[in-house]
């Protein structure tokens, strides 16, 4: 569930930020000269660069040299790094790309060569680096509801455009990463007694285990992304699904399955509604 070079701007992102000591050398002063430097990029940077890529003769399904940039978030005194992992993160959606396509869409935009050659070189790769995983996965149109398991409604951060240090609009929530374990914990015992396994369980344990990848003192941040631009300020403004999933889990835990509902269909027609705008002309 990679972050990807080949999706539309429309994305939301769960990112990982580590602290600096977590990176081995000699990627640790890499990673503090970049910081060091205020060599920072923003989500629009990467952005860009993705799309130049695709709109490159013959298109580039996945840069050939792995990106040294990172998102960087100075918290409490201490330097947190997301690397962006491009790369990776180029192969994982490459090889979700087939179940989100049709192959026709798909063959215009990536011959089949390309993609061929792409995933022997990510074969070949991943025999000699077994280990490694993104700190970026990302979602179009809209914001799985797994996510949201990891944030807290009073975590919630949103900038109008033209309010904060960028002129982008912003809708984020950031978290630390203890907190965020313990929430999904917490989420996977109350989901179990009440459900039947399914696809909201699956995902919720794979988020889980991608989290534990990481150094216990990192940051979680779910970021909007581009949906912000889709989105509008009045329907950002009014957005708590956060707190809607925290509600829906804490009347499962009351077994009052009536509550529940209501917040979760409050909750899906939401973004039911944001995912119908892809269709509109």
């Amino acid at each position: 569930m990679g972050g990807s070079p080949v999706l539309v701007p429309y994305a939301a992102y769960l990112r990982v930020y580590e602290p600096l000591g977590a990176f081995p050398e000699p990627e640790r002063g890499h990673w503090y000269r970049y910081a060091a430097e205020g060599a920072s990029r923003t989500a629009q940077d990467e952005l860009r660069q993705s799309l130049a890529n695709l709109v490159a003769v013959p298109p580039i399904a996945v840069p050939v040299r792995e990106s040294g940039d990172a998102f960087v978030a100075v918290i409490g005194g201490v330097t947190h790094i997301c690397p962006w992992r491009t790369r990776l993160r180029g192969w994982l959606a490459l090889e979700q790309a087939g179940t989100l396509l049709p192959d026709p869409v798909l063959d215009a935009m990536l011959p089949a060569l390309v993609r061929e050659q792409a995933a022997a070189e990510h074969e070949s790769w991943r025999e000699r680096n077994p280990d490694a995983r993104p700190w970026i996965r990302s979602a179009t149109w809209h914001v799985p509801v797994r996510w949201f398991v990891l944030v807290g409604d009073d975590e919630r951060e949103y900038e109008p455009a033209g309010a904060g240090e960028s002129k982008e609009p912003v809708m984020r929530y950031r978290t630390p990463m203890v907190q965020a374990r313990r929430r999904v914990a917490r989420a996977l015992r109350v989901l179990k007694d009440a459900l039947e396994e399914g696809p909201l369980i699956d995902g919720l344990i794979d988020v889980g285990r991608w989290l534990e990848e990481f150094h216990p003192r990192s940051l979680v941040e779910l970021d909007y992304g581009g949906l912000v631009h889709a989105m509008g300020p009045e329907l950002l403004a009014e957005d708590r699904s956060a707190a809607d999933v925290a509600e829906g889990l804490a009347a499962l835990r009351e077994g009052d399955s009536e509550a529940a509902g209501v917040a979760y269909e409050r909750l899906t027609d939401r973004w039911r509604a944001v995912r119908e705008l892809q269709f509109s002309s």
